[in-house]
């Protein structure tokens, strides 16, 4: 969020395994897929990877589930996302769906309408002895 290079970076990490659903183009059905995918497109389906990331790009349209370890929206998703490691959602994104992630940023804009569902168990709020709350 802070590092305005960090996406370009990102990309790179998967040099030789990123594929690009370019603009203007569609793509109906289910993609599964090592390395990277960025959609600057249309996906009618879902996409799917155990070891990448995935981008959605702010012209980037997506009508599916979306699996991967690091996702970064900043376009129109319609589905559920499922981001094992990382979560992004830009300024532009706006997801219908219900998100699940291990660590999530989201920037000031981003559009949600669906629930949020963190991945790792999280720590259990203090609680009072039982003898002390009722002891009023």
């Amino acid at each position: 969020m802070w590092n305005k290079d960090k996406r370009k970076t990102d990309l790179q990490r998967f040099t030789g395994k990123t594929s690009l659903i370019a603009a203007g183009a569609e793509l109906n059905g289910d993609l599964r897929f090592h390395g990277a995918v960025q959609v600057d497109g249309r996906v009618c389906g879902n996409l799917q990877t155990s070891d990448g990331m995935v981008r959605v790009s702010p012209e980037g349209q997506v009508e599916g589930e979306i699996h991967a370890l690091r996702i970064m929206i900043d376009g129109e998703v319609i589905g559920d996302v499922y981001a094992s490691e990382h979560l992004e959602l830009g300024s532009r994104a706006r997801v219908c769906g219900t998100l699940y992630y291990g660590l999530m940023e989201m920037a000031m804009g981003a559009q949600i309408e669906g629930g949020l569902r963190p991945l790792k168990e999280q720590p259990r709020p203090l609680e009072l002895p039982e003898n002390l709350a009722t002891a009023e």
